[in-house]
């Protein structure tokens, strides 16, 4: 994989893209976009969404407190711990992963059901999830969005004045491990600004379609 030295100290691929040979030619595509917490991945998917490329967003099930401007339904679907527990035990989780100490799920229902209709569906999800997607759909399109830098990603997380400099700092140790992962994924986008990020994402789904409809 092709890879660029940021700033930051990591190195990753832009739009690098590994191709295999076993992808599922029926149905919709299932993109997964991760990234460390801070990195624009709501921002960007919101500018992605507004480009008409009809591809659907799976809200992500949580437990975490809604934030000011958050949309239940819309940015998350908040759920009490105990609404959360009945549904992962009902297995109505594609996937589950515990971030700062709340659990995220993707409901399984949905994606099935877009996916079996030929609708491409998108999932913004954290590292741990992703991997878990990969395992129970290995054809899904692996997406990462990193930061032009650790710096940039400080600079972001301290302007979203939610978090004390403790947890801050714990969210960017975080970071650093979920930086290591990106080997795992398809595609790395640097988000240095929302528009193009969001474009670039674009780029990488239609190319990706093509790829499947030229097989």
């Amino acid at each position: 994989m092709p890879a660029v030295l940021y700033s930051g100290g990591f190195e990753v691929g832009r739009l690098s893209v590994r191709i295999w040979d076993e992808y599922a030619r029926d149905g919709g595509l299932l993109i997964v976009l991760s990234g460390p917490s801070g990195v624009g991945k709501d921002a960007v998917l919101a500018e992605f969404l507004k480009l008409g490329t009809g591809v659907r967003k799976c809200v992500t099930c949580t437990t975490r407190p809604k934030r000011e401007g958050e949309v239940d339904g819309v940015d998350y679907t908040f759920l009490s711990p105990e609404e959360f527990q009945r549904r992962w035990a009902a297995d109505g989780f594609l996937e589950t992963a515990k971030y700062c100490g709340y659990q995220y799920g993707t409901p399984k229902d949905y994606v099935e059901s877009e996916l079996a209709a030929g609708h491409d569906v998108i999932l913004k999800i954290e590292v741990q999830g992703g991997r878990e997607v990969k395992r129970e759909m290995p054809d899904a399109l692996m997406v990462f969005l990193v930061p032009p830098s650790m710096e940039e990603l400080e600079r972001r997380l301290r302007n979203r004045l939610t978090e004390s400099d403790e947890q801050i700092a714990g969210r960017l140790a975080r970071a650093r491990e979920e930086l290591e992962e990106v080997t795992h994924y398809t595609y790395i986008i640097e988000n240095d600004t929302i528009a193009q990020a969001a474009e670039e994402l674009k780029a990488v789904i239609t190319a990706e379609r093509c790829r499947i409809r030229g097989s």
